[in-house]
C-alpha cells in the first residue's frame, strides 16, 4: 500500500517523470491523458510544442470497395502519430476516389462518391485543421515508417497519402483558393494580399494546383495568377489536378463549375527551398540524375525537409521505355533520407530556382522564368528549419 501511495505521489507531483512517461504516447492518447489533472495537462502541452516534425499516412494497396484505402489508413494511423496536425494536404487517385461513370463501368464493385469519401476522410481530422484535398490521375508516395523508404510512382490503381503539418515555430502555412469570376475578366490582385501572397516579405514557397483547366478562359486566368507570383523571390511549384475535394473550401456550384487554383503558402525566414525542371530533353537515367545533381547543388539542408514531384501523365514508365519508378529512384539516390510525395497530372508549374537564407536565384535582367509546362517533371525540395524533434 505504501509503495502505491509513493507511486501516485510521483505521477501527480513530479513533472519531469510524468513528462517522460507521457512522451511515449501518440498524440491522441496524449490529449486524452491531458484531461486527467492540471499537472498532466501542462506536461502534455509542453510535449505538443516539441512535436514539430512532419508526419504522413500512406495508402498503396486497394482494399474493400466500401471506402478508399486512404480513409482506412488514416483511421488506423491517426491513433499512432506523434503530431497534432494544423494543416493537412491529402491526395488520392482519381480512378477510385471519384464516382465518375466511366470508373463505375470499369470497376462496378468500387462505386464511390467523391464527396462522401472526402467527408469520411476529413471527419477523421481535427476540427480546426486546415485541409486541402486533391484528386489526381497518379500518385507519388513514400511508404510509412521511415523517411528513407523507397518512394513509389503509382500511375495506375488505388493510392493516396496525407501529409500532416503540425504547428512549427517560425513557419506559417496557410491554404488559399482563387477561382475565375465569370462576370469579371480581370483578376483582382487585392485577393493576393488578403491571402498573404503579396506584401509578405517572409513568403518563401507556394505550392499551386490548378483544377478545371480545360474550361474556357482557364489559360488566361492561370497566367494572371502565375505572373503575380513570378514577381516574388519565392519557389513556385505544382501542377494541374483532376479536382479538389476539401470541404474547407467553398462548395457552391459557381466554384465547382469554374476554373481555379488552390494551394499552400509557406512563410518564414528559416525556410529554404529549391526546384529543378526535368524538361523533354531529360529522357533516360543519366539525364534524370543530372537534374537531381542540380537540385543537390542547391545545398538545401535535408533534415526536416520534404520533397515534391509533379510529373506529367505522359512521363512515367512508358516515357522511360518501361523503366518504372525512374525519377523517384533518382531523387532517393541523391536524397536518401527525404520523403517524396506528389502526383501525375495534366500540366506542371515550376522552373530551376533556389531560395535560401543567404542566396536567391530568380529572374535575371527582368526576364521572367517560364513556369507553365507540359510533358515535364518539377522536383521540389522544402526545408522547414531545425526542430526540437529528432525524427521526421
Amino acid at each position: 500500500m505504501e509503495s502505491d501511495t509513493k507511486g501516485a505521489y510521483v505521477l501527480n507531483n513530479l513533472a519531469e517523470v510524468v513528462e517522460r512517461i507521457l512522451s511515449f504516447l501518440p498524440t491522441k492518447a496524449l490529449l486524452r491523458a491531458a484531461c486527467v489533472c492540471r499537472l498532466w495537462r501542462e506536461c502534455a502541452r509542453r510535449l505538443l510544442r516539441t512535436q514539430q516534425s512532419i508526419a504522413w499516412v500512406s495508402a498503396l494497396e486497394p482494399g474493400p470497395s466500401d471506402s478508399h484505402s486512404l480513409v482506412r489508413a488514416l483511421a488506423e494511423e491517426l491513433e499512432n502519430v506523434h503530431v497534432l496536425p494544423q494543416t493537412v494536404l491529402y491526395l488520392a487517385d482519381a480512378e477510385t476516389f471519384n464516382g465518375h461513370g466511366e470508373c463505375r463501368r470499369q470497376k462496378r464493385a468500387r462505386k464511390r462518391n467523391s464527396k462522401e469519401t472526402a467527408i469520411a476522410l476529413e471527419k477523421l481530422l481535427p476540427t480546426r485543421c486546415q485541409v486541402l484535398g486533391l484528386v489526381t490521375p497518379g500518385i507519388v508516395v513514400t511508404p510509412m515508417g521511415s523517411s528513407s523508404n523507397r518512394p513509389q510512382e503509382i500511375e495506375d490503381g488505388e493510392a493516396g497519402f496525407a501529409l500532416l503539418f503540425p504547428k512549427i515555430d517560425g513557419v506559417k502555412i496557410h491554404t488559399f483558393h482563387f477561382f475565375k469570376d465569370l462576370k469579371n475578366r480581370v483578376f483582382d490582385e487585392s485577393e493576393f494580399t488578403e491571402a498573404g501572397l503579396k506584401n509578405n516579405p517572409e513568403l518563401r514557397v507556394v505550392l499551386l494546383f490548378v483544377y478545371n483547366s480545360w474550361k474556357p478562359g482557364a489559360n488566361r486566368f492561370l497566367q494572371q495568377i502565375v505572373n503575380c507570383l513570378n514577381e516574388k523571390s519565392i519557389i513556385l511549384a505544382g501542377g494541374h489536378v483532376e479536382s479538389f475535394t476539401s470541404l474547407t473550401f467553398e462548395n457552391n456550384a459557381e466554384v465547382r463549375d469554374s476554373c481555379g487554383v488552390v494551394g499552400l503558402a509557406f512563410s518564414g525566414s528559416q525556410l529554404q527551398s529549391a526546384t529543378v525542371l526535368l524538361d523533354q530533353d531529360v529522357i533516360d537515367e543519366r539525364t534524370v540524375e543530372a537534374a537531381m545533381q542540380r537540385l543537390k547543388a542547391a545545398n538545401i539542408p535535408e533534415h526536416n525537409s520534404i520533397g515534391f514531384m509533379f510529373a506529367c501523365v505522359g512521363r512515367g514508365y512508358q516515357y522511360y521505355k518501361n523503366k518504372k519508378n525512374l525519377e523517384a529512384d533518382a531523387f532517393r539516390k541523391f536524397f536518401p533520407n527525404v520523403p517524396l510525395f506528389g502526383f501525375f497530372g495534366h500540366g506542371e508549374i515550376g522552373c530551376d530556382r533556389i531560395v535560401t537564407g543567404n542566396f536567391i536565384l530568380r529572374e535575371c535582367n527582368d526576364i521572367k522564368d517560364e513556369l507553365l509546362h507540359g510533358y515535364t517533371t518539377v522536383m521540389t525540395l522544402i526545408h522547414l528549419g531545425s526542430t526540437k524533434a529528432n525524427q521526421v
